[in-house]
């Protein structure tokens, strides 16, 4: 059970982030020297505006988080997020963090963003299951425990797409891959067949992911009230004679997030994407009569042919392929 933090729990506070910093070698608590606001910290957060959440178990504190404005930006941070080692996979960091987000999206927050130790690894992976995604340099805190902290976003309304960047690459992986199994299990024909493991969809992002380091692919992902639904791929590696063109790829939308406008929103985003990138000609393929057929014909896209028979479905039957293409940036 969730309730307000107060100043009175300062004991609970400080002893839960000693205890949950004690796990990690190098993480030296100094209440003194670098965090005497945990004394008062209610009252340090009520004057950033923020709000903060405190969860008891028999009377000793076992869960915390907070969340503030940022000021001068429709921002808000998530920070100060805490389990006891007791309570963690029983869903009390979830509803922590649920509190939060609610909250700022109540006071009107764009986007959510949160920091997260570079050796708190379990944590990015918590957050990532949340739908944030690993986005930005680096931040270097100097002090007593050296620490280095990795930015975390996500969009906390309505549909909104990003395209990842470096950064992301080491935490993308699990949440696609979640996307991927789920479109391919509704009948998707993205180049799988059901059912897929999560192992062999974790190994595609982690490969597409490789090469969107090293500049040969371009990732957006699309959330819905902060929720990460949907992805979609643009191929960069074209042949020395092609420079000017791309190929679109695995655009996938969760299928409890279908008829949002996240696909149109994602191809948009790509569209622009491939502009600013000197891109003038992009071509895909979908299998025929297929939700996104209709869609790139509503986008403008225009089909160059098709091919009976491309593509085996999961029953063994064969679907026909449409083959489109666009003209963008002026071209």
């Amino acid at each position: 059970m969730l309730r307000a933090g107060r100043d009175a729990d300062a004991a609970g506070f400080i002893a839960l982030i000693r205890d949950c910093w004690a796990e990690y070698p190098g993480c030296v608590f100094d209440l003194d020297a670098e965090l005497p606001e945990l004394r008062a910290l209610a009252s340090y957060f009520a004057e950033q505006n923020g709000a903060l959440w405190v969860a008891e178990v028999a009377g000793a504190v076992v869960g915390m988080a907070a969340v503030h404005p940022l000021p001068g930006t429709p921002d808000w941070e998530i920070c100060r997020v805490y389990v006891a080692a007791s309570q963690r996979g029983t869903g009390l960091a979830v509803a922590l963090m649920e509190a939060a987000e609610s909250h700022a999206r109540a006071a009107g927050a764009e986007v959510i963003r949160l920091w997260s130790d570079t050796r708190f690894t379990r944590a990015h992976t918590f957050y990532a299951k949340l739908g944030y995604v690993r986005q930005g340099p680096i931040r270097v805190l100097n002090d007593l425990s050296n620490s280095l902290e990795f930015p975390f976003i996500k969009p906390a309304r309505g549909v909104a797409v990003q395209a990842l960047d470096a950064s992301a690459a080491e935490h993308a992986e699990r949440p696609l891959a979640d996307i991927l199994i789920a479109c391919v299990a509704a009948g998707a024909s993205v180049s799988f067949l059901p059912p897929l493991s999560a192992e062999a969809a974790q190994g595609f992002w982690r490969r597409s992911l490789e090469d969107m380091v090293l500049g040969k692919k371009a990732i957006w992902v699309a959330w819905t009230d902060g929720e990460l639904v949907g992805t979609v791929t643009l191929d960069l590696a074209m042949p020395p004679n092609q420079p000017h063109r791309a190929e679109v790829a695995k655009l996938l939308v969760h299928p409890e997030a279908r008829r949002r406008g996240v696909g149109q929103a994602l191809m948009t985003a790509l569209e622009a994407g491939a502009a600013q990138r000197g891109r003038r000609l992009l071509t895909l393929d979908t299998r025929a009569d297929d939700a996104g057929e209709a869609l790139y014909r509503g986008l403008g896209w225009q089909e160059a042919g098709r091919i009976p028979g491309f593509a085996l479905n999961a029953d063994g039957s064969a679907s026909a392929t449409v083959f489109f293409y666009k003209q963008i940036g002026g071209a």
